[in-house]
């Protein structure tokens, strides 16, 4: 507690010594695209966070988990390296790998597959220019979900770079990307190689990626977009321990036990190739009609050698996107309509056999799932003069499946889940320039993925229901001079049908549903400006802090003889806290110093077992050369700065309490990139 005593001391010190400080430049007014729907962050009626290029320099280029941590309400976490989860208030509650119950898009196309399921770890964090996180249901713009929307941005300017870092535990990251208008075209290529040992036994990762892109706009009305990503990333899984066998070995993978081999002897992992490939088309009729139409379809091909059992499971996608739009001004009055329909199919076909230390033996099940799911949705942005901003939507979201048994026995069948008329209506009343109150009022409807209808277990979860509930929420944004920008908000979302991970005795997964949870929270930020400090020793000073502050309980859950009504919501810390100090000494060095406090995490629906609380510092030191055209920017980063003893992720609900995955110990990492 001293350290994090230490930061707040340090926070609160800079912030009085920063707004002693003038300067004639204004913070930034951040613009948002809402996915085609551009706004003045001031203004939006969304809770929104913005993660820019700036935030995500503050890391070496390989990681994007610190930046998305800085963001208040949003937690990314990395069970083991390569196995990311992304919670946005809480949303982890049902994914034990993966992203689930938040959607995600890659510049105008779609990531999240059609039942839900997104495979951000495929993403190199160098391809991403900026995002945009949407949190809480959006069910009106982005379709049926609980948790948020994920908005990813690649780069829209000029850019030449080569990057090369090399790091702790045999890490090695490089990189090449090429962005360049050449006439009406806007073309970016992109390329990445990443690989490394990891900090414990049967943790290594290796990631392949290739990404194009062609913008082309081939008249004054008209938009042609085409994208191909390929990655094929293969890791292994430590899998998790109890915290004897965390105490006694941090490094080791899970042991065997007297009736199930170790993590090790099963070459426990995940290979995962993908290929996403998309065309959109955006046509302006005149100055108040427009027309957007996107379609794409991926493969999947992916292994999981488990504990248990070794899945091959082979994805077809195809999606969906467009919409019809109306603008018109009237005086000080500004009106848009959209009208369209988002939908997709997914066809997968998933074999299980005995795994036989690495490898594929006898067969278990074969079965065939196929999810259909769409969304109609109509929305209208009312803007009275530059004071009133409202936005009001309304999507009717469906979604089923139709499965079958196909080894050793024949069977099968369907499930359709209701159609869910799903509205939202948010407003924005700007008090004064620079600011603003808002609230927010909206539905949101989650159904099972494909891999809870169907989990490791291999069994068919017909009974499975969609979580929903209503989410209210009201906000201030307000800019103090041109120093310092707050932001505050305070939600309440109640969910029913909450989805919930179970493991049996062989550590295979299934999914409940765990009656109704009760999620309150605030949510504080607080940004400055770069100052200037005049100072050829001390010359740049910015901070950034940010903090979650929830009260998740569970209602009405009984779960065979126990109640476990009034209980800490599994897997979300009460309080969150980030800080992030940049200095530029000498007009060149640039150091950056992170915090991420996380209070301690109930690990289980019983609230019997507790992770202990942490603190983690990172620091980044980065210093520039010139060469004619060039620009040489070299880094270190030293991570885990205190070597504190935490957890990226933990197996929530795990069977025979594994439910710890030891993060690495102080590690370094440094790095080259030019900027041509």
């Amino acid at each position: 507690m001293k350290k994090l005593y230490f930061l707040l001391s340090l926070f609160f010190a800079s912030l009085l010594f920063s707004q002693q400080r003038d300067s004639a430049t204004l913070i930034s007014e951040v613009q948002i695209d809402a996915y085609k729907k551009p706004t003045a962050f001031i203004s939006s009626t969304k809770s929104v966070s913005v993660i820019s290029e700036d935030l995500l320099n503050q890391n070496t280029p390989e990681r994007m988990l610190e930046s998305f941590n800085q963001i208040a309400g949003a937690r990314m976490e990395e069970r083991s390296p390569g196995s990311y989860r992304i919670s946005l208030r809480g949303s982890t509650l049902r994914s034990p790998f993966g992203v689930r119950n938040v959607k995600v898009y890659l510049d105008d196309f779609i990531l999240s597959d059609a039942s839900g399921n997104t495979y951000f770890n495929i993403i190199s964090p160098e391809l991403i220019h900026r995002m945009e996180v949407y949190k809480g249901p959006e069910s009106g713009d982005y379709g049926a979900v609980t948790g948020g929307t994920v908005l990813l941005q690649t780069r829209n300017s000029d850019h030449l770079s080569a990057n090369l870092s090399v790091g702790s535990y045999g890490m090695f990251n490089q990189s090449f990307n090429f962005s360049k208008q050449i006439g009406k075209h806007f073309i970016e290529v992109f390329q990445n190689y990443y690989q490394t040992d990891s900090y414990r036994e049967q943790s290594k990762v290796q990631r392949k990626q290739i990404f194009l892109k062609d913008h082309f706009q081939y008249s004054e009305k008209g938009f042609l977009k085409a994208m191909v990503l390929y990655s094929d990333l293969d890791y292994q899984t430590p899998g998790g321990l109890t915290l004897q066998q965390m105490q006694t070995d941090r490094k080791q993978a899970r042991p065997a036990t007297a009736t199930l081999p170790g993590a090790k002897e099963q070459h426990a992992g995940i290979r995962n190739k993908m290929i996403l490939a998309g065309l959109s088309h955006e046509f302006k009729f005149n100055q108040n009609f427009s027309h957007f139409i996107l379609v794409q379809g991926s493969y999947v091909d992916f292994e999981n050698p488990f504990i248990t059992n070794f899945e091959n499971r082979f994805e077809n996608n195809f999606a969906m996107r467009t919409h019809f739009n109306y603008e018109k001004e009237i005086n000080t009055v500004s009106l848009a309509y959209r009208l369209g329909f988002e939908g997709g199919m997914s066809d997968n076909f998933v074999k299980n056999f005995d795994n036989n230390k690495g490898a594929e033996g006898n067969p278990q099940n074969f079965d065939q799932l196929k999810n259909t799911s769409g969304f109609y949705f109509l929305s209208q942005k009312l803007n009275i003069g530059e004071t009133l901003f409202t936005d009001i939507s309304i999507s009717l979201n469906s979604n089923s499946y139709d499965w079958e048994r196909i080894y050793p026995e024949s069977e099968k069948g369907n499930i359709h889940f209701k159609n869910q008329w799903l509205p939202n209506f948010g407003f924005t009343y700007l008090l004064a320039k620079g600011f603003s109150v808002r609230g927010k009022v909206g539905k949101g409807n989650s159904a099972p993925t494909n891999e809870e209808i169907r989990s490791s277990n291999q069994q068919f979860n017909t009974g499975l229901s969609p979580e929903y509930g209503w989410n209210k929420e009201i906000g201030i944004r307000k800019q103090f001079g041109n120093s310092l920008f707050v932001e505050g908000s305070y939600f309440d979302f109640r969910m029913k049908d909450a989805i919930v991970r179970r493991q049996n005795d062989a550590g295979q997964e299934y999914f409940v549903n765990s009656g109704e949870t009760a999620q309150k929270g605030f949510e504080l930020l607080l940004e400055s400006k770069n100052f200037n400090l005049k100072n050829a020793v001390f010359s740049h000073f910015k901070f950034r802090f940010s903090g979650s502050f929830y009260d998740f309980k569970f209602r009405n859950y009984q779960q065979n003889e126990n109640d476990f009504s009034g209980n800490n919501l599994t897997g979300v810390p009460k309080t969150a806290l980030n800080s992030l100090l940049n200095f530029i000494f000498f007009r060149k060095l640039a150091v950056d110093l992170s915090h991420f406090y996380t209070s301690k995490i109930p690990l289980n629906d019983g609230n019997s077992v507790w992770s202990d609380s942490s603190l983690v510092g990172n620091i980044q030191f980065r210093f520039p050369f010139y060469f004619d055209q060039s620009k040489v920017n070299l880094s270190l980063q030293i991570q885990n700065l205190y070597n504190s003893d935490y957890a990226l992720g933990f197996d929530i609900n795990a069977f025979g309490n594994r439910y710890y995955n030891p993060a690495a110990k102080r590690n370094f990492i440094f790095g080259v990139k030019v900027d041509f």
